[in-house]
């Protein structure tokens, strides 16, 4: 974590699932990047921006790559384990335009971004994953609400307008069928989403 970015570099190829600006379609990848932009930010080529940037950080191969206004050197990492489940997450947390999903009327994406990765040790199958994503969502929404985030039109916020999320999984250790709430893995993958959103709110 630093001032242009978060880059979590794994010897082991991830396995991801991700709503990135870059790589999103990838489902292995040894490097995952958030990098830092000025909140007038405005590309005709994110990827190829992220792009340039890897290759400075010497990442030749296919990465996933997210694009955040928030300070990354400001990131929160936090880490929780049960049960042999170790589960991590950083998120870098910005609040420039927050919304309420489904009462918010569509606008003008200004960057800012909640970006969440979250990292679990063990093995996932696919539809796991997408309910990893669902957890870890209401996980962040929840420290929103806890917080008292509001948009400017008054609701409780949900995210912003730009929010994205990347889950990887290393592949070895416990097999995880399902990774909702209820679960272990979920609980672990929920507490350490919340308290990473959490721990980064009170500076905004």
């Amino acid at each position: 974590m630093g001032r242009e970015a978060v880059w979590l570099s794994s010897p082991r190829p991830l396995r991801v699932l991700a709503s990135a600006v870059l790589g999103g379609d990838l489902d292995l990848t040894h490097h995952i990047v958030n990098m830092h932009v000025h909140r007038g930010y405005h590309s005709p080529d994110p990827g190829a921006d992220l792009r340039a940037f890897a290759g400075r950080l010497g990442i030749v191969e296919p990465f996933v790559g997210l694009l955040t206004a928030a300070w990354t050197e400001e990131a929160r990492c936090v880490w929780e384990e049960a049960d042999g489940i170790r589960v991590g997450a950083v998120a870098t947390v910005g609040l420039g335009v927050t919304e309420a999903a489904g009462l918010s009327p569509p606008g003008v994406c200004r960057p800012s971004t909640i970006n969440v990765i979250a990292v679990l040790d063990g093995a996932l199958e696919r539809a796991a994953a997408v309910n990893g994503v669902i957890t870890a969502t209401e996980a962040k929404v929840g420290a929103l609400v806890e917080a008292g985030v509001r948009t400017t039109e008054g609701d409780p916020a949900t995210g912003t307008v730009t929010d994205a999320i990347v889950l990887a999984w290393t592949g070895r250790g416990p097999r995880v069928p399902y990774l909702g709430p209820a679960t272990v893995a979920g609980w672990c993958l929920a507490r350490a989403v919340r308290q990473a959103v959490r721990e980064g709110l009170p500076r905004r």
